[in-house]
């Protein structure tokens, strides 16, 4: 019977202040759905850098006809150049190991790469792309000494480092994190003022039924019941709407990104599904929280 009449009661309010309702089922869709985005993109970052910084390495291009460096004389690299340099980075404590990528096998790597940009290919020829030296380094923090020893050696053109390249990505990504988190946070200040704002009104249009279990003898928790579960309910259904907007998310945003960034790792559904349902639980806690703390604080039941 208790049961039957707190359900009876959570169904009155919500019906009472249908409105709010729905406008606060909104904010807590869309505050949610940010903030799982937030917490994708910051898993995307994670597995990316962990994936990456594995097989980060230092590319040491060598002297042609078309290098923009003085100190190349517009020269190819001699043979014996390019044996002295392999001997000094197979020497280093530094390096793990040392390849040689002819200009022929970069320009087959760059049209495998770039496969997706004809235009971008075909506008590049063999020979364009200079002969190198790709270097795996034991720790990809220790960059700086490789490149200082590297840099004004004959035959060297530049020295560039791929972990730059990956951090300045990196940082774009955690950019767009902070975006969300941020406009999260705004969306979740105004959930709880519209939660504030449904439950109070929902405690006035019943202060009468409230009168009177309070001179029944109801205690306060039996009266609070229905308000804070009337702000779970509503922020459960704020969450699950959200957690359609996570799937589209997923699908638009990250794996987008993955298939168009090479730089970027695929994200499983395993951690979507988590994001799912700990946007939804805490939609569902902050709804019931912020409904417990505006009948304590503002009404007298």
């Amino acid at each position: 019977m208790r049961v039957q009449f707190v359900l009876q009661e959570i169904w009155i309010g919500l019906r009472r202040n249908m409105t709010m309702t729905i406008s606060l089922v909104i904010t807590v869709a869309i505050a949610m759905a940010l903030f799982g985005t937030g917490l994708l993109l910051r898993e995307q970052v994670r597995a990316s850098k962990s994936f990456w910084y594995d097989k980060i390495e230092v590319s040491i291009f060598l002297c042609n006809k078309t290098s923009s460096n003085e100190a190349c004389q517009k020269q190819d690299i001699t043979e014996q150049q390019r044996q002295t340099l392999k001997g000094q980075l197979e020497k280093m404590p530094q390096v793990s190991n040392v390849e040689y990528e002819t200009k022929q096998q970069a320009y087959a790597r760059f049209k495998d790469n770039f496969s997706g940009a004809p235009g971008f290919v075909e506008s590049t020829k063999e020979g364009d792309i200079p002969d190198s030296f790709r270097v795996k380094l034991k720790n990809p923090e220790e960059y700086k000494a490789v490149a200082q020893a590297m840099l004004g050696q004959p035959g060297v053109d530049t020295v560039i480092n791929e972990q730059e390249i990956l951090k300045r990505f990196f940082r774009i990504l955690n950019g767009l994190q902070v975006a969300a988190l941020t406009i999260a946070l705004i969306q979740v200040v105004a959930a709880v003022m519209l939660v504030g704002n449904t439950v109070r009104l929902s405690a006035f249009n019943r202060r009468r039924e409230t009168g009177i279990m309070r001179l029944v003898g109801a205690s306060n928790t039996y009266i609070q019941m229905p308000f804070i579960l009337e702000g779970a309910i509503a922020g459960l259904i704020g969450g699950m709407f959200a957690s359609i907007l996570l799937i589209f998310s997923k699908k638009l945003l990250v794996d987008r990104l993955a298939g168009d960034v090479q730089l970027v790792s695929q994200l499983g559904w395993s951690t979507v599904v988590a994001v799912i349902v700990l946007s939804i639980c805490f939609g569902v806690l902050l709804c019931a929280v912020a409904s417990f703390l505006t009948l304590r604080r503002y009404l007298k039941i």
